[in-house]
C-alpha cells in the first residue's frame, strides 16, 4: 500500500497522482494553446455538446482571454446535398482550449454562397 509523504512521493519513492496533477496544472497555467490546437478543441467540444460532427472550422482568432472559433456543422441532411442545412457556431475558448461559451450565429443551405464574400 502506498502512502503519500510531505514531498508528494509515496514511501516507495513513486510520485503520487495529487503531486503529478498539480505539476501538470502549473505547467499549463498561463500558457495559451496553439491555433491548430484551439481549432481541434473547438470542434471536439462542440461535437460533445451538439451530438453532431463539425464539418470544418472556418475561422479562429486569439482574444484577450483565449480563442474564438467559427465552426460549421451539418444540421439537416437533405438530397441533393446542396440543399442540406448548415449552421455556423461561434465558440469561445479559454487560453487552455476549454470551451467557455458557444452560440449559433448563422444557418444556411450548403449550396448557398456567402454574400459577405
Amino acid at each position: 500500500m502506498k502512502t503519500a509523504g510531505k514531498s508528494g512521493e509515496s514511501r516507495d519513492g513513486s510520485r503520487t497522482s495529487e503531486d503529478t496533477t498539480s505539476q501538470d496544472t502549473t505547467h499549463r497555467a498561463g500558457r495559451r494553446v496553439s491555433a491548430p490546437r484551439a481549432m481541434r478543441r473547438a470542434a471536439e467540444q462542440l461535437q460533445e455538446l451538439l451530438g453532431r460532427a463539425p464539418e470544418s472550422v472556418s475561422a479562429v482568432k486569439p482574444t484577450d482571454n483565449g480563442w474564438q472559433a467559427d465552426v460549421e456543422v451539418l444540421e439537416l441532411e437533405r438530397v441533393p446535398g446542396t440543399t442540406s442545412v448548415m449552421a455556423s457556431y461561434r465558440v469561445t475558448l479559454d487560453e487552455e482550449g476549454e470551451l467557455l461559451a458557444y452560440e449559433r450565429i448563422r444557418r444556411y443551405t450548403r449550396g448557398q454562397i456567402d454574400p459577405r464574400g
